[in-house]
């Protein structure tokens, strides 16, 4: 399956297409990047479940965020099956990333705001548009690469269209609700 270039070091494979295991491949990057997003995203999306915790909106959060930490899993799993490494300081940068939006002024200086809900949904759904993106990616890449699960492929990106159909549901009903 994958070839050697000799003299080089560098081996020629979907994912493992590297000088040295230090220098990342587009793949890896790309795949890292969304491990970042999904760390950002799961963090996000258990918060949003808590704060809504005991209503309806608080049960489709719990789901999301339940099925996000399982996509997340898959990610890792993925990346291993491909030989992609696990960048930490990627993963820190997402989880870092989520804990400092929280600063974001939302016209409440010690409490959330109304404003804050509808940024959040907003900021979930986005992450799983690109989440759904990744998906579709893997699933070309799934064309030449016989580690990665085409028909897991599809269920993931099927999963996604559902989680967008319902974070635009409850976006659009805290827009009505709030703004």
């Amino acid at each position: 399956m994958a070839d050697s270039d000799s003299g080089t070091g560098t081996v020629s494979s979907i994912g493992t297409n590297r000088r040295s295991d230090s220098e990342p491949t587009p793949l890896g990057i790309y795949l890292n990047d969304h491990l970042a997003g999904a760390t950002s995203g799961l963090e996000l999306a258990r918060r949003a479940a808590r704060s809504h915790s005991g209503s309806a909106v608080g049960e489709v959060l719990e789901r999301v965020a339940s099925e996000i930490a399982q996509d997340r899993t898959a990610l890792l799993d993925m990346m291993s099956a491909i030989g992609i490494p696990v960048r930490q300081y990627k993963i820190y940068t997402g989880w870092a990333m989520e804990k400092v939006a929280r600063l974001k002024l939302n016209g409440q200086l010690l409490r959330s705001s109304a404003l804050r809900t509808v940024i959040e949904l907003e900021t979930l759904r986005l992450g799983v548009e690109g989440k759904a993106m990744a998906w579709r990616t893997l699933r070309v890449v799934a064309e030449r690469d016989a580690r990665l699960d085409a028909a897991q492929l599809d269920q993931l990106a099927g999963r996604a269209r559902r989680q967008e159909d319902d974070l635009e549901g409850l976006r659009v009903e805290a827009v009505r609700r709030h703004l």
